[in-house]
């Protein structure tokens, strides 16, 4: 049985059928799969539009192809609504300019240069210009998204921001940028660009730390690289008949049954006992008070133990 589903499988799946399953995650087609795919539509006379002699703008294509997020059902949709209300001229061609693609898929160019870079550039300048705190320029970037009809780009963007430039600088930010975004999705277009300007002027004004994201990128590599592996004896799961002949779970100081929930035992693997993945920043209050408790933490594992404890 083969089974698809555009939701997330590992909320809306029944835990028993995904235990039976292998969960396999579709991606976006790549731009250069999705130019293919509509050269192969106007070329094919059985199935596609090769009955018709059809002159696709390269704007118009770099449009087509950038404005539906990877959906090939998007594109031909549009592709075929455009080729369709469009008459053929003189020559008994059907052209197909941007104009035509921005009507078909009811979405402006942001740019029509040749090479279709700029959807890319303008995402690329909203985020580096809210990482930069500097809000005229991310609102300026933010409004040609609008503009252009990206408004679930520019949502996505946003998001990405608030947790990876600004991030445990001010969690708050983080936490309000997430309800401008579903505001901004309840309520849509034209009004979504009311919650999300706000968002954006927040986060470009507040202090900004990537400690999160650089804490978990060094976690993936020694994962990557094969140094995770292993998991001490006493942090395995104990709640199976014959964990303890294992060793498993034997040993673990359980630590709300010391002073302040804290216990010092070792959590990493032996091979890594030593690693340091999370680097504080202090630019912003929050993370300067996680600084502080770490550091309290850290001088409480390196205090001499009296002897007979």
């Amino acid at each position: 049985m083969i089974g698809a589903t555009t939701e997330n499988p590992y909320i809306n799946i029944s835990p028993a059928i995904r235990s039976r399953v292998q969960i396999f995650e579709l991606k976006p087609l790549e731009t250069d799969d999705l130019k293919k795919a509509v050269k192969r539509a106007l070329n094919d006379e059985t199935n596609g539009l090769g009955k018709y002699n059809v002159d696709l703008d390269d704007n118009a294509l770099e449009l087509l192809v950038s404005s539906t997020n990877g959906d090939l059902r998007s594109i031909l949709n549009g592709l075929e609504l455009s080729v369709l209300s469009t008459k053929e001229n003189d020559d008994g061609a059907i052209h197909i300019d941007l104009k035509s693609i921005e009507e078909s898929v009811q979405k402006k160019a942001i740019s029509a240069d040749k090479d279709g870079d700029s959807h890319y550039d303008v995402i690329s300048a909203f985020q580096k210009s809210i990482r930069g705190s500097d809000p005229d320029a991310a609102l300026l970037y933010l409004a040609r998204l609008l503009e252009a009809g990206e408004l679930t780009t520019a949502i996505r963007r946003l998001l990405v921001c608030a947790y990876e430039d600004v991030g445990l600088a001010n969690p708050q930010a983080c936490q309000r940028a997430v309800q401008a975004a579903q505001v901004a999705q309840m309520v849509g277009l034209p009004e979504a660009r009311i919650p999300l300007a706000n968002a954006v002027i927040d986060l470009c004004l507040c202090p900004k730390s990537n400690s999160g994201m650089q804490a978990i990128d060094a976690a993936l590599e020694d994962v990557r690289n094969g140094k995770a592996s292993s998991i001490p004896d006493d942090l395995k799961d104990a709640h199976y008949s014959g964990a303890k002949k294992l060793g498993h779970g034997v040993g673990y100081k359980y630590p709300h049954d010391y002073p302040n929930a804290w216990v010092d035992q070792q959590y990493l693997p032996d091979n890594l006992v030593n690693e340091t993945f999370y680097k504080p920043n202090t630019t912003g209050k929050y993370e300067q008070a996680l600084k502080m408790r770490l550091e309290q933490l850290n001088n409480l594992k390196n205090k001499p133990k009296r002897s007979g404890h």
